[in-house]
């Protein structure tokens, strides 16, 4: 019988892996397949999108190194949302915290005052994808934000999918001129080049 179960445990084991290793094959994939067309030699921006400002929230570092670039080639200002009580990944548990707060719409306090949007022309917002929507934090700095009209570029970074990041969004921009969004996965070095271009395309596209 403990044979029995024993087998049944490595079963299920095996049976996970190769289910994982099938899911990061077809990310893999996919994720060649959608930054082809920005690979090979560097894009050149053609248009800046007036004063600018980057607000973003990040927390394993990916939204911020697109956050870095944004600024980078446009001269924008930059702005990063905190909260007023630090979020650890340490602790797996706070995941599940996390999808109670999403759940029942109580969101993170933040740390800091929000930027003056008045000053700018164009306000780039963006953030990770938990739970296929909008991390909490950013929730928390859409409740508080008023845009004033301004033109707002919404960008997200994750694994692979997400979600209703961009529609939900659009439901929390108070008084926002939404632009073409834009969405990043986390991808390896090898894909920075495709990474750049794509940045620059989309700011062209504005």
């Amino acid at each position: 019988m403990l044979k029995f179960i024993i087998w049944l445990i490595a079963a299920a084991v095996a049976i996970a892996l190769l289910a994982g290793g099938i899911h990061l094959y077809r990310v893999a994939q996919k994720n060649k397949a959608e930054m082809a067309p920005y690979a090979g030699q560097p894009e050149t921006l053609k248009r800046l999108p007036g004063r600018t400002l980057v607000v973003y929230y990040s927390l394993s570092g990916h939204t911020r190194d697109i956050a870095l670039r944004i600024q980078k080639l446009t001269g924008a200002d930059i702005y990063e949302i905190t909260t007023a009580e630090p979020i650890s990944t340490a602790n797996p548990l706070v995941y599940l915290k996390i999808r109670k707060q999403l759940k029942k719409g109580e969101y993170p306090a933040l740390g800091g005052k929000l930027p003056d949007f008045s000053k700018y022309t164009t306000i780039f917002v963006g953030g990770p994808v938990w739970w296929y929507t909008m991390a909490t934090p950013l929730y928390s700095f859409l409740q508080q934000a008023d845009f004033q009209g301004k033109k707002v570029v919404p960008f997200s970074t994750q694994g692979s999918n997400p979600g209703t990041y961009f529609a939900d969004f659009e439901k929390q921009a108070k008084n926002a001129k939404l632009q073409k969004s834009a969405m990043f996965n986390n991808l390896p070095e090898k894909y920075n080049q495709a990474v750049e271009n794509k940045i620059i395309s989309w700011i062209n596209s504005l």
